[in-house]
């Protein structure tokens, strides 16, 4: 199921922001054949908090300007529910998602902003940064927490 399709009302994927320095470089984290961070691998990643309680962890850091809200996004995506099952996946297409980072779940929007191109991030989203109690079909229930592998990979402004 493609995501940019999970609910009858626009996505919004959040903004996977940029985390913050801490001085330190991140453990880079074992992954899965699709180039995904197995979440057991994650301890050592910089983590931070939002104010909206979006948790961002920049997994690799990338290069360049990070996008705005208006900008258009290339990413490659994984979406789990907090019990490891998962939803929606453009590795397993094969096929990176592009849209409009506005267009998406507010965690997305606010998330990915955080991002330079070429670099990856696992982003926990609030239900109410999410889909709140509505939901999105049958593959996310309502308030449900997300999870989400992202790799941004270029800003068509």
């Amino acid at each position: 199921m493609r995501i940019l399709s999970l609910a009858a009302s626009t996505l919004a994927l959040a903004a996977l922001g940029a985390c913050a320095q801490t001085g330190t470089a991140p453990a880079k984290p074992a992954a899965n054949a699709s180039g995904v961070p197995n979440a057991a691998s994650l301890t050592g990643v910089a983590k931070t908090t939002l104010p909206s309680g979006v948790i961002f962890e920049s997994v690799q850091a990338g290069s360049g300007p990070s996008p705005k809200a208006t900008d258009t996004v290339k990413v490659h995506y994984r979406g789990t529910l907090t019990d490891g099952r998962e939803f929606d996946s453009s590795f397993k297409r094969g096929q990176p998602a592009s849209f409009p980072l506005n267009r998406v779940i507010p965690c997305w929007t606010e998330a990915v902003q955080l991002m330079k191109p070429g670099g990856k991030a696992r982003v926990t989203c609030p239900p109410a940064t999410a889909y709140g109690s509505r939901g999105a079909g049958s593959a996310v229930p309502p308030n449900a927490t997300l999870i989400f592998d992202i790799e941004l990979i270029s800003i068509n402004s």
